[in-house]
């Protein structure tokens, strides 16, 4: 049995924590926020703490899932390790780079396990795109977006994160580690343009972005993301990998909307495009939903933890996407391309 300690229980905490509950491989021996959430019924039994060192302390767990907002994550992932926990950590790893690679070589000095949570590793639609594009060939174009036409409590949430993390980095690096899973090529160069859309984005942040990476091996990427209640619902969702061979896309229904959280990992179809060969259409229809997708996250920690896999790849890779990002939030600011 793996005792787990969740920190931070807004919506990716809750549902790592119901994946933990759900799995018997787990034991949840505490739960962190810093306010008093409104959990699900079946969370409403675990110890509660709102001070993050104490409830560390206190339960002693063999992992931690830290999900709190972005600037905590490095601190609390080291706390954590220190402590001899391994440690599953919600993406981004860490607010800059060398904060990132703090994270990865204190997982290397103990000995402790580290996952970053990018959930589309974990998703059978995604890990077909990536083996189509892959047979394929380069070099690649990349065309990829998620915008969020939010409002309400999700507007909020939107807000909150960009105290510290542009939608172009908290999202982006999802689909930063997709391009370079498919290309296995460096990047060399990123190039980010973005805007304030609303007084109620803090100042001297951006609620829309977008940004080009160059890759060494000539492939190109574009990736765009935007939050608020000013956004359109129209393309909100484009997922392209083209190649001279052809292209691989997903294709949504008609009625998908951006304000729906399985929108953003459901997949519903995969067209491949084989350049004289035609089209063929793949029905991703019995594909998992997000919680589904949380709880298989969590089963590869599980996995990683006793059968002690080797997560050197996945820690590289989480720091190397990161590094793009930043670099892209970095061009914003100054308005030039970052070398990398």
């Amino acid at each position: 049995m793996i005792r787990v300690l969740v920190a931070g229980l807004g919506n990716m905490g809750v549902s790592h924590a119901l994946a933990y509950h759900a799995n018997p491989d787990f034991e949840i021996v505490g739960l962190v926020n810093r306010s008093m959430p409104d959990l699900p019924e079946e969370l409403r039994g675990y110890p509660l703490d709102h001070d993050f060192a104490l409830a560390l302390n206190r339960t002693k767990p063999d992992l931690v899932c830290v999900a709190t907002y972005s600037d905590s994550h490095a601190d609390y992932a080291i706390a954590a390790m220190k402590a001899g926990a391994h440690v599953f950590v919600e993406k981004p790893l860490a607010m800059t780079v060398a904060d990132a690679q703090r994270v990865v070589e204190c997982a290397q000095a103990t000995g402790r396990k580290l996952a970053v949570g990018y959930i589309l590793r974990h998703h059978p639609s995604w890990q077909r795109l990536i083996a189509e594009a892959r047979d394929l060939g380069g070099p690649y174009v990349f065309r990829l977006n998620l915008n969020q036409q939010s409002s309400g409590p999700t507007w909020q949430v939107h807000k909150a994160l960009m105290q510290t993390t542009s939608p172009i980095v908290d999202c982006g690096v999802h689909y930063v580690d997709v391009m370079c899973q498919i290309t296995d090529a460096a990047p060399v160069e990123v190039r980010g343009m973005g805007l304030r859309l609303s007084d109620d984005v803090p100042e001297g942040m951006y609620n829309y972005g977008h940004f080009q990476v160059l890759f060494d091996d000539g492939s190109v990427g574009w990736y765009e993301a935007g939050w608020g209640p000013m956004m359109s619902d129209t393309a909100f969702f484009v997922k392209d990998v083209v190649s001279p061979n052809g292209a691989v896309s997903i294709r949504m229904p008609e009625d998908a909307r951006s304000d729906d959280i399985d929108t953003h990992t459901k997949t519903s179809t995969l067209r491949i495009h084989r350049v004289g060969q035609g089209d063929e259409d793949l029905s991703m229809a019995d594909e998992p939903g997000h919680q589904q997708l949380c709880d298989r996250e969590q089963a590869f920690m599980a996995r990683a933890i006793r059968e002690d896999l080797d997560l050197s790849r996945h820690m590289t890779d989480a720091v190397r996407s990161l590094a793009v990002c930043l670099a892209a939030d970095e061009s914003v600011r100054s308005g030039a391309p970052v070398k990398l």
